[in-house]
């Protein structure tokens, strides 16, 4: 396997300072709470990336795990991403799949789906993971629904630390999951202490988040539950990890097209959101949505619209 991941060479000078973007905490159902680190009112997006929550790692034995209803999509690909646990993915295009940690749950919501997700009965003690939003450009979001399950990723193992190229392209490595945009998502996962530099895309801007252990990124102490901003235009990334220690490195070319981000939509205009609400609320999504099989659970009503016009933000924050 090439080395071509990692470099000895110093990182440039003059590469664009970073923001550290600390998370919030979100009740996701009754039974669990996630980090939401994206979108943040510092930075909206980080190439076509623009939700990220992370979850655990939490403690469920005796206790019934992520409990996530039929809910609708628009606009975007759910990225799952697991290092403790066990999840039961349904949609409606009738996908049925467990997902495991080291392995990849991709959906294409196109113009619409719906999914669920449920931690089985029968469950690992532990859950620990990723849940990540792709916004999707023009030219996909009007697309078909599509789903993928993906076991054998790409992975490169140098000395205490093993990258795993989740999604996209990173190095030598490509991801054979199905991508609209150029774009790496990917963990870095060090069992003991480590000190090594990340060859990047310079035309992307990256961000780093720390799910585990403590990590010194370009300079930045992080701690569990934190994402740091990186920019645009670096051509490597220096990180030290004292210990054992569980990164994941997200990155794209700048997502120039405005959003509206609402519930679980992600649409272009205020009309769509309320399109996609109407839609999904006739009937729970019988047409433009489908129904989830398999699943007992009611679908989850929408919530109400603000009573203000919802406006498009680029990426910097700026509304349209």
């Amino acid at each position: 396997m090439s080395t071509s991941l990692y470099s000895a060479e110093p990182s440039p000078v003059g590469e664009p300072d970073s923001v550290l973007l600390p998370g919030h905490d979100v009740p996701l159902g009754r039974w669990t709470t996630v980090r939401r680190l994206l979108p943040h009112r510092e930075r909206r997006m980080i190439g076509a990336w623009c939700f990220v929550d992370h979850f655990g790692p939490d403690d469920v034995s005796g206790r019934p795990g992520m409990q996530v209803p039929p809910h609708p999509h628009t606009g975007l690909q759910t990225v799952t991403w697991l290092v403790e646990g066990l999840i039961e993915h349904r949609d409606s295009l009738g996908s049925h799949q467990f997902i495991a940690p080291g392995q990849l749950n991709l959906m294409t919501s196109g113009h619409g789906i719906a999914h669920s997700e449920y931690t089985p009965p029968d469950h690992p003690d532990g859950m620990h993971g990723l849940q990540l939003w792709l916004a999707l450009p023009e030219q996909a979001r009007h697309g078909a629904a599509r789903f993928e399950h993906h076991e054998n990723l790409p992975a490169h193992r140098d000395g205490p630390v093993t990258v795993t190229v989740v999604i996209g392209r990173l190095g030598e490595l490509t991801s054979p999951a199905g991508t609209h945009s150029p774009l790496v998502g990917a963990e870095m996962h060090y069992s003991a202490a480590a000190a090594h530099t990340v060859v990047l895309e310079p035309s992307f801007e990256h961000g780093v988040v720390v799910m585990s252990g403590t990590a010194t990124v370009d300079g930045t102490v992080l701690e569990p539950g934190s994402l740091l901003y990186l920019g645009s235009g670096r051509t490597s990334l220096d990180l030290d990890v004292s210990g054992p220690a569980r990164l994941f490195l997200l990155g794209g070319e700048p997502f120039e097209e405005p959003l509206v981000m609402w519930w679980n939509f992600v649409g272009r205009s205020h009309e769509d959101i309320v399109r996609a609400r109407e839609q999904w609320m006739a009937g729970l999504g019988a047409e433009r949505f489908g129904f989830v099989g398999g699943c007992a659970a009611d679908p989850l009503p929408a919530p109400e619209l603000p009573t203000v016009r919802l406006k498009a933000r680029d990426r910097h924050g700026r509304t349209y």
